[in-house]
């Protein structure tokens, strides 16, 4: 009996000595948790034997359990390093198309050939869909997809509307000969309007032009110039060649070229922009202005919206000026949030958000079974897996640039690897004795 008692000792001291040693060599090991060896004494007794007398059977091994404490943070200048700070573990899978998950706290991910989100393993780090706002519509672990970074924002989309906002100069000059007498519009003479504004629009491949806009008091003579009264023009650029571009329907004309009217009440306040109708370009190819437009839909009209302009005694403004097209973009950057939203951006300024980072939790993280690579997989003892956005309930923040280091702290594991040692010597000492012991007495004659 007593030779299995010492044996038992020395197997678990050679158990605590393996956990010991497997945490030191995780040391370095992004998101790895330090496992705890746990015993347990043998006791065995039954109706016929006396308790107070009974000596126990020795030691066994009652768990190895992992311990899910938070590990310190490394900053670093890699957006997709990510760490998660608080409860929750990154959702990953071995196939694009697998719905078989697998838990992970390690946050080094990288792209793959395709633009995948994976780790060292090419297992595919998982996001839960978005809408345009970025807002999620279910949360549940099966709506879950690898998450992809495009790497281009798409087709190019030709600018079918300008929003302009300005404050026009009520103390402003009618433009004139010098004498009085008006002048006409010539978009290459500064002297013939006031003030201009430039945006830049795209055409249906993408290609980009300045449209410029023309300000100018209206002075029809010196008897009849109204000074609540403007006329606007508009010019196309493709960086070569300036083009006049008419407005359909527009109310004013000067210089050979039809622009509109934009007239002011006596506060300031707008009256009418064209008399009432919308404002919108000729078509901008061959038929109407005469662009080259490279190939490009010749047809694109742009709906010109002037909104809410003012006439205040204050200096030529542009309170805004938009344009709803876009040429295509390359991508420069991830962004992402610390409620997991992540965010691309491109070189033309547009922005998109590709998907949400799923996070997991268990109801007992130590039922959790692991498969090497710094993952677990749910078992029953674990409990099923709840997903959930970052941020939010009970589940942490993900820290981009981060990465979450083992928790193991070296300094405790080397005098528990002294403490196992010395356990291990304690026990191979009472194996000597009992062996000494049993020579003795098979020595007695």
């Amino acid at each position: 009996m007593s030779f299995n008692i010492a044996l038992s000792g020395l197997n678990a001291a050679q158990k605590d000595l393996d956990v010991t040693a497997n945490n030191i060599a995780n040391v370095n090991t992004y998101g790895f948790k330090e496992s705890r060896a746990e015993f347990a004494d043998v006791y065995s007794t039954s109706i016929f034997t006396n308790s107070q007398t009974k000596v126990g059977e020795g030691v066994t091994t009652a768990s190895v359990a992992q311990q899910f404490n938070q590990g310190s943070f490394l900053f670093t200048n890699n957006s997709l390093d990510m760490a998660v700070d608080g409860e929750g573990f990154f959702a990953t899978s071995a196939e694009v198309d697998d719905q078989t998950v697998n838990l992970t706290r390690a946050g080094a991910w990288a792209l793959d050939s395709e633009n995948y989100v994976v780790n060292s393993s090419g297992e595919y780090l998982r996001a839960f869909p978005v809408n345009a706002d970025g807002s999620v519509s279910s949360v549940s672990l099966a709506s879950t997809q690898p998450l992809q970074i495009p790497s281009s924002a798409g087709d190019p989309t030709a600018t079918s509307s300008v929003d302009i906002s300005v404050n026009l100069p009520s103390g402003a000059i009618a433009p004139d000969d010098g004498t009085g007498l008006p002048v006409a519009f010539d978009y290459t003479d500064s002297s013939t309007y006031n003030s201009s504004t430039s945006v830049t629009i795209y055409d249906s491949l993408g290609q980009s032009y300045v449209m410029t806009t023309y300000y100018r008091k209206e002075n029809l003579s010196p008897a009849a110039s109204d000074p609540n009264h403007w006329e606007v023009y508009y010019t196309v650029s493709n960086g070569t060649d300036t083009t006049p571009v008419d407005v359909v329907g527009g109310d004013e004309t000067s210089g050979g070229q039809t622009g509109h009217s934009i007239i002011f009440n006596s506060d300031g306040t707008l009256n009418s922009i064209n008399g009432g109708n919308a404002v919108q370009t000729e078509e901008l190819g061959a038929a109407g202005a005469g662009i080259d437009m490279g190939g490009a839909d010749e047809t694109q009209q742009i709906v010109i919206n002037q909104s809410n302009p003012t006439q205040y005694a204050s200096a030529f403004q542009v309170n805004s000026l938009t344009q709803d097209g876009i040429t295509v973009g390359r991508l420069t950057g991830i962004d992402i949030a610390t409620n997991g939203l992540v965010a691309a951006t491109y070189s033309n300024g547009f922005t998109e958000p590709l998907g949400k980072i799923a996070l997991v939790t268990v109801a007992n993280s130590q039922g959790l079974s692991q498969i090497g690579n710094t993952s677990w997989q749910v078992t029953q003892a674990s409990g099923d897996a709840l997903a959930g956005e970052a941020d939010s309930g009970s589940f942490g923040k993900i820290q981009s640039g981060t990465l979450e280091q083992s928790n193991v702290n070296l300094t405790t594991e080397l005098v528990d690897l002294i403490t196992a040692q010395r356990n291990f010597q304690a026990n191979s000492r009472a194996l000597e004795v009992n062996n000494t012991v049993t020579q003795n007495i098979l020595q007695i004659r």
